[in-house]
């Protein structure tokens, strides 16, 4: 099972609209190129992965998407696959996980984001309830060593069974290969707090989910073993805009600059 990077940075490829979803416009080779054109900013600028999510097909289906979804999100993944040489994720939201699991698999992608993976939460979307059961057996039936990273405390939601964020990660912690924690919405910060209450709760892999920027950063660097990076990284920080190289440009150099103070051993550095 592969490794992030330490103190990795994950961008989010955000794909157009999907087929069946009630936004789309009809283009499907809309979607590979908006996909692959963000891939390729990420990586020029040193992401040390991306994660490819069907995040504009709002109003998202709760649990099991329709197959064109499914057919869609996989035909991306692998030309992101094909084209980049840092590990890539699949996240088929609102909770689908067995598809993502199968996505990942089947197109050599490294992990999956679950929303939802224990417990149950109320949403938007209703009530979701996690599948960790059928998740993991079901990687265990396709032989596949793709790793879960899982939510807890997942955003746009109120938790039913966990009464405090350190119980559900330390239950997390042994059905899941990483943990995520995130701030109450999509683009809000992540508190510090949480945060190290979490890092008390695990000793595996701990990612921030959203909310960072270069201003706040430093605040969720120590304890945190990788970003994912989304909204800050659209025009005006907009989570629906357009991606705005200049902002993952600055993400990157703070980053890059909080690695230097922290003695953070990168690729980058082993290569000289």
């Amino acid at each position: 099972m592969f490794a992030l990077p330490e103190k990795a940075v994950i961008a989010c490829v955000h794909l157009p609209p999907t087929p069946g979803s009630p936004r789309y416009g009809g283009r499907i080779d809309h979607i590979y190129e908006s996909a692959i054109s963000d891939a390729e900013i990420f990586l020029r600028h040193g992401v040390d992965a991306l994660i490819v999510e069907n995040f504009r097909d709002a109003p998202f289906h709760p649990g099991t998407v329709p197959a064109e979804t499914t057919a869609t999100v996989a035909g991306v993944t692998r030309e992101i696959v094909r084209m980049s040489d840092v590990p890539t994720g699949v996240a088929v939201l609102r909770n689908d996980a067995s598809a993502a699991l199968a996505i990942a698999t089947a197109t050599g992608a490294d992990f999956i984001r679950v929303n939802v993976h224990i417990g149950a939460v109320l949403s938007e979307q209703g009530i979701l309830a996690g599948n960790a059961h059928e998740t993991l057996r079901l990687r265990r039936a396709l032989e596949s060593d793709v790793a879960i990273f899982a939510d807890a405390r997942v955003k746009h939601s109120q938790p039913f069974v966990y009464g405090d964020l350190a119980t559900e990660v330390r239950d997390l912690s042994q059905r899941a290969d990483g943990i995520i924690v995130s701030g109450e919405l999509t683009g809000v910060e992540t508190s510090p707090e949480d945060l190290l209450t979490a890092r008390a709760a695990t000793v595996g892999p701990l990612l921030v989910g959203s909310g960072v920027t270069p201003e706040n950063l430093a605040a969720v660097f120590a304890p945190a073993d990788g970003f994912i990076v989304g909204s800050y990284f659209k025009v005006d920080g907009v989570p629906g805009n357009p991606v705005d190289e200049s902002r993952v440009s600055a993400l990157m150099d703070r980053v890059r600059s909080l690695r230097r103070s922290a003695g953070v051993e990168t690729t980058e550095t082993r290569a000289r």
